[in-house]
């Protein structure tokens, strides 16, 4: 059988699973403020079980409401009333053959300090007000995020006061002694609850800079007394939760620890920060000693965050090396994330003995059925991760709206239960445009039972996705180009490629509807003088390739994202690049992740950013530009001017046939410019409500 490890049955103490196949945690907001699992969230849990994961492993699930709160829609265990809303999680899950743990957490100095004390007010307020609470609730706390770095909050609470945390920015306390004892009996406390609910196990969370990682971690742990200083007084936190659930849950009921081995400071240039991997293996073992039940190995935390959650650019399996030193140092079995991205690179590291089970996070939000794709033999079928980061940017932000994560590549995450109707009765549609808003209504579409016809002016798919592929490190976007297409063929769409959409051209089909998704084009203002100089083109002109530069003096006017890695395609050729950005920050609205990523390439290439400058006027060897804070005037030298300034929606043929069909929907870039998600939904949306 192929993939032959990949389903072969494997055990976590006396838990048998029926494949390697582990959904790991990942908070993505469907909860609510008391804690218990929402209908949306069991959906979302129960749709992966279904779609053939052998073990699924909640979100972080807090153990103390005060200070351990991470979000105002999380999984909690932290009351008893929470036993009996869990065990019904766990019976949609169970019954249809995976495990089930829970992972027990505690966000330490990484929590915000709005959060402090914010939940168990929240779960008061809203049993004397109602659900009329959350909406009031939602509606406030936009205002509020952007106070959270003003230290006008409780302190968030630590080992000991140390640094902010990157991502968070709240104060810090120390724990006292008698606080952590508490804390190490409420996790203990968590465990019983999901033994009681009937859960399969529960996994410790200590990784990724949360508070049991804060205890391990030299940097954040600079106690003097019996939690602090050697290796052993660190690691005392978490031997006292572990050994405590193992005599309260008896010693079979199963406890994983997520350990980071590595805290990967020197990535960032910190060396010597921290603990490094020879510490994290050394941990790994005094756990299995300690009664572990397995090691799920991870790394770094929120302060060296893309060591952990991967952008685009990180090749799959990079980290591999750290699960094989704890894999040759302990017994018990080791599960890991690795960034698998496919299913011969999850066998080839089970048949290469570098872990026990494979752990797919990230590729199990973009398709929940990974697993059962996988062993019916359709690998190809996949929608794969493309490392994006827009779950976990979506998440964030959509924390303060009262909203969840969105995914880039999947508009049904939260949609789970979504109902096709299957009446389309072989109708034809035109869609205009083979993007992703275009192909992600083709396939649902065929899925209603419609003929879906597109029809693409260029050779190939893609649209905007063609563009955004050509930076360096980008090529995982391919992926989700291939996949679009794969889905929409397989549902019976037929692409017509080299084929330009004109009125009559669609009216020959005679089409139930017209879907128009036309996409968008480069802005290149008429407002600013020179702009129309030959020695000026806009971003996505350098992308496909239409202009060449090399070894030029270049300015790009723009700092988004798509100049950011306009300018590092620029760099590869030999310029010489400015990067000129209006506002006093580069990249401003940018998920941080991407800049960390990017930045220190542009840097090392030796890229120049002028911050809080305008672009005045564009002369043949010259930029005047004006600073923003003191209106003084600054000229730039330049050979060639790159416009990186957004992009306007692309409305004539909608224009021309709006009236001549009876339905015409506008749709993706050609309605609002957005991201992938915002097409990939907006083509769900609309094949999905086709009536």
């Amino acid at each position: 059988m192929p993939y032959e490890k990949l389903f072969t049955p494997g055990k976590i103490g006396n838990v048998e699973i029926k494949n390697r196949i582990v959904m790991p945690p990942m908070m993505l907001g469907f909860g609510q403020f008391d804690g218990k699992p929402t209908e949306a969230m069991m959906d979302y849990y129960e749709a992966r079980a279904r779609g053939g994961a052998g073990l699924i492993v909640t979100e972080i699930t807090r153990v103390n409401d005060f200070s351990g709160a991470s979000a105002f829609a999380q999984l909690a265990i932290s009351h008893d009333y929470h036993i009996k809303p869990l065990a019904e999680m766990a019976r949609r899950i169970q019954r249809h053959g995976a495990k089930f743990f829970v992972q027990l957490h505690h966000p330490g100095r990484q929590n915000l300090g709005l959060m402090m004390g914010t939940v168990p007010l929240s779960v008061a307020m809203e049993h004397v007000l109602g659900k009329a609470y959350g909406k009031l609730f939602y509606k406030a706390a936009p205002y509020l995020e952007p106070y959270m770095k003003k230290d006008i909050f409780l302190k968030t609470v630590s080992p000991s006061e140390c640094d902010k945390a990157y991502s968070a920015g709240s104060r810090n306390r120390a724990l006292t002694v008698p606080e952590i004892h508490k804390l190490v009996q409420q996790f203990i406390a968590g465990a019983v609850r999901v033994q009681k609910a009937g859960a399969d196990g529960v996994m410790l969370h200590a990784a990724h800079g949360y508070l049991i990682q804060q205890f391990l971690s030299p940097y954040t742990n600079r106690r003097t007394d019996e939690y602090g200083g050697s290796l052993e007084n660190r690691m005392r936190f978490l031997l006292e939760i572990l050994k405590g659930i193992k005599a309260s849950c008896g010693s079979t009921f199963p406890v994983i620890v997520r350990l980071s081995v590595d805290e990967c400071y020197r990535e960032i240039g910190k060396p010597g920060v921290g603990y490094t991997l020879d510490e994290g293996v050394e941990m790994a073992k005094r756990l299995e000693a300690a009664g572990a039940d397995a090691i799920d190995v991870s790394s770094a935390g929120y302060d060296t965050y893309n060591y952990w959650l991967e952008p685009t650019s990180f090749e799959p399996g990079w980290r591999k090396y750290m699960a094989a030193a704890v894999k040759k140092a302990v017994h018990i079995p080791v599960l890991a994330a690795n960034l698998i991205r496919s299913p011969e690179q999850a066998e080839e590291q089970l048949e290469e003995g570098i872990q026990d089970f494979v752990c797919l996070g990230r590729p199990h939000i973009a398709d929940p059925n990974w697993a059962a794709k996988v062993k019916a033999g359709h690998p190809e079928d996949i929608k794969r991760c493309i490392c994006c980061l827009y779950c976990m940017e979506s998440m964030q932000h959509n924390a303060f709206h009262g909203s969840h994560a969105h995914c880039s590549v999947n508009p049904q995450l939260g949609h789970e239960t979504d109902i096709l109707n299957c009446d389309g009765e072989g109708r034809p549609v035109v869609i205009v445009g083979a993007g992703v808003a275009g192909l992600t209504a083709a396939e649902i579409l065929g899925k209603r039972g419609f003929s879906p016809i597109i029809l693409e002016k260029q050779p190939f798919a893609g649209g905007q996705l063609q563009l955004a592929n050509k930076p360096p490190y980008k090529d995982k976007i391919n992926w989700c180009i291939e996949d679009l297409v794969t889905a929409a063929e397989k549902h019976g769409a037929k692409i017509l490629y080299n084929t330009t959409a004109t009125p009559e051209a669609i009216a020959a089909y005679s089409p139930y509807a017209v879907f128009v998704a036309t996409g968008a084009n480069a802005i290149r203002p008429r407002s600013i003088p020179g702009a129309e100089r030959k020695n000026v083109c806009t971003a996505d002109a350098v992308l496909a390739g239409s202009v060449k530069l090399q070894g030029a003096q270049v300015a790009v006017i723009g700092s988004g994202m798509t100049g950011l890695e306009t300018a590092e395609l620029l760099c590869t050729h030999g310029n010489r690049v400015t990067v000129v950005e209006m506002a006093d920050e580069i990249a401003p609205g940018t998920w941080m992740q991407h800049i960390d990523d990017c930045m220190p390439r542009l840097k090392k290439d030796g890229t120049i950013f002028l911050t809080g400058h305008k672009l005045c006027a564009i002369g043949p060897e010259q930029l005047e530009l004006e600073k923003t804070a003191t209106g003084e005037k600054v000229f730039l030298d330049t050979e060639y001017t790159v416009l990186s300034l957004g992009v306007r929606s692309e409305q004539k043929l909608y224009s021309q046939i709006k009236a001549q069909f009876p339905h015409v929907v506008l749709l993706g870039d050609a309605k609002h410019p957005g991201r992938i998600a915002d097409a990939s939904a907006a083509g769900y949306a609309a094949a999905r409500d086709l009536r």
